[in-house]
């Protein structure tokens, strides 16, 4: 296979390794092509709980390279020739994917300078954003990935969630306040009484 004047693969400050740009590319440049088994959604659901599974706690091991292609087929790109399943996800892409006859393709949403790294974004569902955290680091990452239409959503059940917890929080050290203040006027009256 021959190297690809536009990407390389490297080591990422995002996660592992990643796809970074080896000159400068125009804005709206066909990048990659996501390639991979095209598998059918019940053959996609069991290899992406069966990778999950095979985890044991190592990060890595429990990436799931399954890329939805229609209502009927996905992409299985858990292959050594897929090298677009290193484009790490941002909040605040750079790239993003097109499917075209039935193929994934990555496209440059903007100019992208030479070595900055390729980036999409994911897009996952907000019902399973607890098991996706990101760290993107952009200034529009809320330290999930889910699509971005569902950003604001889940900014505000994130805010909530943060409220709720400092109220319990509050009432705990109040709590624990109350019943150091007991304690004190208990040992207090029985050194008065002895």
């Amino acid at each position: 296979m021959a190297k690809s004047k536009l990407y390389q693969i490297s080591k990422s400050s995002l996660h592992g390794k990643g796809v970074f740009a080896r000159s400068d590319i125009p804005k709206d440049t066909k990048i990659i092509e996501y390639v991979g088994e095209r598998i059918t959604k019940k053959e996609s659901q069991r290899r992406a709980e069966a990778q999950l599974n095979s985890n044991n706690g190592r990060k890595s091991k429990g990436q799931v390279y399954i890329f939805e292609i229609n209502k009927r087929y996905d992409i299985d790109g858990n292959i050594p020739q897929n090298k677009a399943r290193r484009i790490n996800h941002s909040c605040a892409p750079n790239c993003v994917s097109f499917i075209e006859k039935g193929k994934v393709w990555i496209y440059s949403l903007k100019k992208i300078r030479e070595d900055d790294e390729l980036t999409y974004d994911y897009g996952f569902s907000l019902d399973t954003y607890e098991e996706h955290p990101c760290a993107c680091g952009s200034k529009k990452c809320l330290g999930y990935i889910v699509r971005k239409e569902d950003r604001p959503k889940l900014k505000r059940l994130l805010e909530k969630k943060k409220k709720k917890a400092k109220k319990e929080k509050k009432a705990k050290k109040e709590k624990k306040e109350k019943k150091e203040k007991k304690e004190k006027k208990k040992a207090k009256k029985a050194k008065q009484t002895n």
